[in-house]
């Protein structure tokens, strides 16, 4: 845990939403289980094995000596979850949580719940393909796009606040759709943004009728059973990325599955829509750092032929 307690000694207030420690990624040995997050004014603990209550009461002391030295009378709040065989129980240690709980990324405002659930409204590992939509969609002013498995929407708020003409978004959770359009009113874009809460597979006619697109980010779960499951439905979506993309158009895909590499996104690209070519790999927020970049975290950009 030593690790963990080196990343506390040395954070610093910070406006945004960030990962702090990612013991995850394999580069502090005995420390794989941990990650601890800022969601600002809250931090939040996870472990992937139950934690013992005096490992808790040392993460405790030391975020709150740390917290005293940078923000001298500020309330510390933070929280706990274990998530282990399947379960997550989640704890508040100390202090509290907003009821309506805001934290901003790169001038964007966004809705989290960090008390529930597993995902809490934004993924931080998704940083820097936000950022890269705002920089994409920024030198294609009025692109149309299509966020598929939107969640939250955070992608669409990014691309509109950079200049797109429309997004629609598409996830087959009415819940979390309905999260996306708060934070398309709390960062006043709700023009040119619609919303499918439908699942992606059974709407096929009106996400085609509402292109061809200048760019699809394609964001699914690795693995949610009746919903998405990499390995066989992944396939099914690069078949229909050619039709669905304008000339000279892109597509962001993305796949959060350390079992996979990222020879099967190219692999299968190259079978299945041979037509795009591969443009880059978005880097991962530098906070997210892996042992191995085949099992982090991949985000692929590709691209159409451009029209004549």
């Amino acid at each position: 845990m030593q690790a963990l307690l080196d990343a506390i000694h040395h954070l610093e207030p910070d406006a945004d939403a960030r990962r702090l420690f990612h013991g995850r990624g394999g580069l502090h040995p005995g420390c794989e289980h941990l990650a601890l997050d800022a969601y600002p004014p809250v931090f939040l603990l996870t472990s992937f094995r139950p934690l013992a209550d005096d490992e808790l009461a040392t993460v405790g002391h030391a975020l709150q000596g740390r917290w005293a030295e940078v923000a001298p009378g500020e309330a510390l709040n933070w929280v706990y979850q274990c998530r282990h065989e399947g379960r997550s129980e989640t704890r508040l240690m100390a202090g509290a949580v907003p009821d309506l709980h805001v934290v901003t990324e790169d001038g964007a405002r966004y809705r989290v719940h960090v008390l529930r659930g597993q995902n809490h409204g934004l993924f931080l590992d998704m940083a820097e393909g936000r950022r890269w939509v705002r920089a994409h969609v920024a030198a294609r002013p009025g692109a149309s796009v299509l966020n598929l498995f939107a969640y939250t929407c955070a992608f669409s708020v990014a691309a509109l606040q950079a200049g797109a003409g429309r997004v629609v978004n598409v996830d087959m959770s009415a819940g979390a759709i309905a999260i996306g359009q708060q934070n398309h009113r709390l960062n006043g874009v709700e023009g040119g943004a619609s919303f499918l809460p439908h699942d992606l597979f059974k709407t096929w006619g009106k996400v085609t009728r509402g292109g061809p697109y200048d760019l699809v980010v394609v964001d699914p779960p690795s693995y949610q059973k009746g919903s998405f499951v990499a390995t066989k439905d992944y396939a099914r979506l690069m078949r229909r990325l050619p039709e669905l993309l304008a000339p000279g158009g892109h597509a962001l895909l993305c796949l959060n599955a350390p079992e996979l590499g990222v020879a099967f996104l190219q692999d299968q690209m190259a079978e299945l829509a041979p037509a795009l070519h591969f443009v880059e790999r978005v880097a991962n927020p530098p906070a997210f750092a892996d042992v191995s970049a085949d099992r982090a975290l991949k985000v692929l950009v590709y691209a159409s032929p451009a029209g004549a």
